[in-house]
């Protein structure tokens, strides 16, 4: 028969998750808490204090995180901790996230919600109903995104208990990346929905694909608040946001699908683009939740010019 000690928990915690989930309703409120407070400067600090290599700081703080989260950590590779950061940056066990490999589709890059997706409308994409923004803002250079004119894109929001490692969608070459620091606005739908170009004002990093087709993708990893920084590891370097930018980086690193690119080190948001002609999966739509190295977009087949008949 169970102690009352151990029937109080789960009922503290279920009364934790509801206060919390009351309170994220309230719009104007998560709206106040999560983007009007000193974004920058929280965001900085929650970066050294999550580098604290003490056990005793870690287990209490992922004990908090979990009182207001459903954080799992079931399928990670390692189980203790030695910093909050570990815990943020996990790796998962082997096999944890199978890979597909079917020829025609281009893999998720990472676990996430899907929010706004489908057909890029020229250069014009939208992160919310009513709140457009343009790929030469996104890409901080015109001439960068006029590959993407009319092409195909889907937001992947990564929540703070998520996996934060993301992944290469297909075979490719990483030709180049921009960084640009910026600010650090929530990426939630809430304020997707109040702040006009939210994506086009946070810190990113710009990464430019060219698939061994020879066609070209981009992956766009949208900083946020308390994400303290973005690695790449084919850069071997950390970006963040006493980088004064753009950065233009040249590069020419071969990756294959589902390697390792890089990660956040909170939560926050990649939007993938693909030219015209590629598609989202049928299965992907807004709102859904898809994990790393699942279908994500269809590869349509590479036109060849007919031979002219004389």
């Amino acid at each position: 028969m169970p102690t009352k000690s151990a029937v109080a928990k789960p009922a503290a915690h279920s009364r934790l998750k509801q206060l919390r989930d009351k309170l994220l309703l309230q719009e104007d409120l998560n709206f106040l808490v999560t983007n009007r407070l000193p974004r920058v400067f929280l965001t900085r600090l929650m970066g050294r204090f999550s580098q604290i290599r003490n056990r005793h700081v870690a287990r209490l703080s992922i004990a908090t995180w979990r009182m207001f989260t459903d954080l799992d950590l079931s399928e990670a590779k390692h189980t203790t901790f030695g910093s909050l950061h570990e815990c943020f940056t996990r790796e998962l066990r082997p096999g944890a996230r199978p890979i597909n490999q079917e020829a025609d589709v281009m893999v998720s890059p990472c676990d996430a919600i899907v929010g706004a997706c489908g057909t890029v409308e020229g250069t014009r994409i939208f992160q919310a109903k009513g709140f457009p923004y343009t790929l030469a803002d996104l890409f901080g250079r015109e001439a960068a995104g006029e590959a993407f004119r009319d092409g195909c894109y889907v937001t992947l929001r990564l929540t703070s208990t998520m996996y934060h490692r993301f992944h290469a969608p297909a075979d490719a070459v990483i030709e180049h990346v921009t960084y640009i620091s910026g600010d650090t606005w929530n990426v939630n739908p809430i304020a997707l929905k109040r702040v006009e170009k939210l994506f086009c004002r946070n810190e990113r990093a710009v990464v430019h694909l060219r698939r061994n087709d020879g066609r070209p993708v981009a992956l766009v990893a949208v900083a946020a608040i308390l994400v303290a920084a973005i690695r790449l590891h084919f850069l071997n370097v950390l970006l963040h946001l006493r980088w004064a930018g753009p950065n233009e980086i040249p590069c020419r690193t071969p990756v294959a699908r589902g390697e390792e690119l890089g990660w956040f080190e909170h939560g926050s948001t990649i939007i993938m683009f693909a030219p015209k002609g590629f598609t989202l999966c049928p299965e992907i739509r807004s709102g859904d939740r898809v994990r790393m190295g699942q279908r994500l977009m269809q590869v349509p087949p590479i036109q060849t010019e007919r031979p002219t008949v004389l």
